[in-house]
């Protein structure tokens, strides 16, 4: 029978039964999960008329960089942008899922959509899937009630804050923000302080690089997409010309070989070698 009785409450402090749950697995020869690292640096702060966002350029897979110019602020609203760290087919993917339905809301109400409604979207997509899409946002804008923005993980959990960052160079971004940023800072200030936590990233994390991207959103849909904004990693200049003089390199053997294309012709023609001389080429003088 259930009782209408309280549960007793729970003890004070930390509880540590799960680390003791997790070092008897591993004794058992249980495997943790790995985790996917991935490597951003994205932030974005609010100021005297709206919001900042920013980003680096940088996409990696492993530790290859793929990409040294990728665009990582994401359209949401004309009043909305999106930074986003995490996956990069699962970031495009949610925001581009998630604008599309916010255009249908705004078109069905005839209204500018609020920041908050387009939170509450993502998070309970994010929600449903339990953290398996590698989505980690940074929602600003500016609607009828002012500036907002939130801070979305991939599980679904967000805050409201007055600046934050994401991704694998959030220490050393956050450091900066940290230090520097006050209420009602002036626009030239805001992008100034985004521009060098995005750069404390960039030179501190290995897994962000190339250049600072800026977005900034201010009342009645007034955007400014600043693609390019600084560029932190230039590119070294060559100083001298790598040609070399023919005869530099010693070559051994030299191998020629006449092919021709048999058959009729079309999907069925195959090449075939007619003849094939090898010969060992004498020693020559490379200096």
């Amino acid at each position: 029978m259930a009782t209408l009785m309280p549960l007793d409450a729970p003890t004070q402090g930390f509880n540590f039964e799960n680390c003791k749950r997790n070092a008897f697995l591993a004794q058992g020869g249980y495997q943790p999960p790995k985790v996917t690292k991935t490597g951003t640096t994205i932030c974005a702060v609010i100021f005297k008329d709206g919001v900042i966002l920013g980003a680096d350029t940088r996409s990696t897979g492993g530790d290859i960089v793929a990409n040294k110019n990728c665009e990582k602020l994401h359209y949401m609203a004309p009043n909305i942008y999106c930074a986003g760290a995490g996956t990069a087919a699962d970031c495009d993917k949610t925001t581009a899922t998630i604008s599309s339905q916010l255009e249908l809301h705004r078109l069905n109400t005839g209204r500018q959509v609020r920041v908050v409604a387009a939170n509450r979207l993502v998070k309970q997509m994010l929600f449903r899937y339990q953290g398996h899409i590698g989505t980690y946002l940074i929602m600003g804008g500016v609607d009828v009630t002012g500036a907002h923005l939130y801070e979305i993980a991939a599980h679904g959990s967000t805050s409201k804050v007055p600046y934050c960052t994401m991704g694998s160079g959030t220490l050393a971004a956050m450091s900066v923000l940290e230090s520097r940023w006050v209420p009602d800072m002036s626009e030239e200030d805001g992008k100034q302080l985004v521009r060098d936590a995005i750069r404390a990233g960039i030179f501190n994390d290995m897994g962000s690089g190339s250049n600072v991207d800026l977005v900034v959103i201010k009342a009645k849909d007034d955007v400014q997409y600043l693609r390019g904004f600084d560029e932190a990693n230039v590119k070294g200049v060559r100083r001298q010309k790598y040609t070399f003089k023919k005869g530099t390199t010693g070559v051994l053997t030299e191998q020629v070989r006449h092919i021709k294309l048999g058959g009729k012709g079309g999907e069925g023609s195959q090449f075939i070698v007619d003849s094939e001389t090898v010969r060992q080429v004498e020693s020559m003088d490379t200096l």
